[in-house]
């Protein structure tokens, strides 16, 4: 028997993933004290977005703004980004072939672009960034509407395609009008099921089975017309049965106004929603948990001055497989805050998300959080301006010490730096940092340095006639890093 030995040294050329992938030669032979399948940190090569339609209404008025922070290690000095119409003909699905589309293109990392259109029949986009302009590349959809049902400020992260959404704090009540918007950005069709569930259960409908978007297409789908009952409060999920789409739902109030509506992060047990504005007058948190096991959950703010525990509100039991709402009134009292939900026993998966409704009388607005991942390595967000802009950041589980960046105006200005520390358990809205002789807007990266977690979200404000709009983003991970595992393996191939 005749035995040989071969030394496999294997290094994964490219990781591929939903939002892009990166690139690694293989690891020096010579030898290295990095432990066997340990994996690089590296940049991403490729980043794919998609925004929906911004609106329905011909006063509405939407700035794009796209931005990748410079990230240490991006490929090369090339790259390219930008922004096009969802379908591949000029105009875009639902916008006809004289729907204006904005000229977004980015041609080099740490300053922002800006685009504009105006008007109902802008399309959905869809982006791609490549090189040194992919690593944590975002774009931020902002909508204002002087009037009509859904009016005040809209604003929502153009996001990465994926399979499976969960949106709790949607409606089909009498003076809500919300749609989920599909877009599809890839070459073959995608099939897509929604599934309702109100506070009895699910809401019993086939209309929302075995949806197909084509390729390069968007629907709006309304969610009144997949049920035949009216409920204020839902839990929307889209599930893809093949392919994968972008979704958001956009909420449009007769009173209220209206927001996008961004997904929930993952079903988890322990749940926080950043960036409470401290001037909130109501906020309503709904729950969903999609398995068979009831969740029992301490409901707690991390406030400026530490954890507190609304009165009334210590505990919040929900039920499996229907929607929860807990009303939570002025909560914040005039600090800002976030909501942590962690089981009171055994961890069972929930989806949550907050609606906030600021201003008084007929002079109100709303929005959404939903509950988000935290910042992890770096986080990002655009379309900041010089008045309005709020950033909050919270850290929950222990102190942290955190990075802000304000990058160059996207019209002129030098970036800025400084660091601030988060107490344990509490949430703080910084003053943010703000370029030296800002023009046009600018992007904040935010960027934990030591110590636990933090979760973060902007807040952008915009009054018009003394009713103040409003929106909300949480910042999670900007997806500009990917893990790529490197393996050594001996294979011993045995020979007769």
């Amino acid at each position: 028997m005749n035995r040989t030995t071969l030394s496999l040294i294997a290094g994964v050329t490219a990781l591929a993933a939903v939002t892009g992938f990166a690139a690694l030669a293989a690891p020096d032979a010579s030898g290295s004290d990095a432990p066997t399948g340990a994996a690089a940190r590296l940049p991403v090569e490729r980043t794919s977005l998609v925004c929906p339609a911004p609106s329905v209404s011909d006063l509405a008025e939407t700035a794009y703004t796209a931005f990748t922070p410079v990230t240490e290690g991006a490929a090369g000095s090339g790259g390219k980004a930008g922004l096009r119409a969802a379908p591949d003909e000029p105009g875009g699905a639902g916008g006809g072939k004289d729907a204006e589309v904005p000229e977004v293109k980015q041609e080099a990392p740490g300053t922002p672009v800006t685009g504009t259109t105006s008007g109902a029949d802008v399309p959905a986009l869809v982006g791609t960034a490549e090189g040194r302009l992919a690593p944590g590349w975002t774009v931020q959809q902002t909508t204002e509407v002087a009037a009509g049902t859904g009016r005040g400020l809209l604003g929502v992260a153009c996001a990465e395609a994926d399979t499976d959404f969960w949106f709790p704090g949607a409606s089909t009540a009498s003076d809500r009008t919300d749609y989920v918007h599909l877009t599809n950005p890839d070459d073959s069709a995608a099939v897509v099921d929604i599934e309702l569930y109100g506070k009895d259960g699910a809401l019993k409908s086939t209309v929302g089975e075995g949806i197909t978007v084509q390729p390069h297409t968007s629907e709006p789908i309304l969610l009144s017309t997949l049920g035949d009952t009216g409920q204020n409060d839902l839990t929307v999920h889209v599930n893809v049965r093949s392919g994968r789409v972008g979704a958001a739902v956009q909420a449009l109030d007769d009173r209220l106004g209206g927001d996008w509506l961004a997904p929930s992060t993952a079903p988890a047990g322990t749940l926080v929603l950043p960036g409470i504005p401290k001037d909130a007058a109501a906020v309503r948190l709904v729950l969903f948990t999609p398995g068979d096991v009831d969740a029992d959950l301490t409901l707690r703010l991390a406030s400026r001055s530490g954890m507190i525990t609304p009165a009334g509100h210590e505990t919040v039991h929900v039920k499996a497989g229907m929607t929860t709402t807990v009303e939570l009134g002025d909560v914040t009292r005039g600090e800002a805050g976030s909501l942590v939900l962690t089981p009171t026993g055994r961890s069972v998966p929930v989806v949550a998300a907050v609606r906030v409704v600021r201003g008084k009388d007929s002079k109100q607005e709303t929005a959404f959080i939903p509950a988000t991942a935290p910042v992890g390595e770096r986080a990002t967000s655009v379309d900041n301006r010089a008045e309005g802009t709020t950033l909050s950041l919270s850290a929950p589980e222990r102190s942290a010490k955190v990075r802000i960046t304000a990058s160059a105006g996207s019209e002129g200005g030098s970036a800025v730096s400084e660091t601030v520390t988060v107490k344990a358990g509490t949430t703080q809205d910084v003053e943010a940092p703000v370029p030296g002789g800002l023009k046009g807007t600018y992007a904040l990266t935010v960027e934990p340095l030591s110590g636990g977690p933090v979760y973060a979200a902007r807040l952008l404000t915009a009054t018009e006639d003394d009713t103040p709009g409003f929106t909300i983003q949480t910042l999670p991970d900007d997806r500009g890093m990917v893990a790529v595992p490197v393996a050594e393996e001996n294979l011993t191939i045995l020979q007769k």
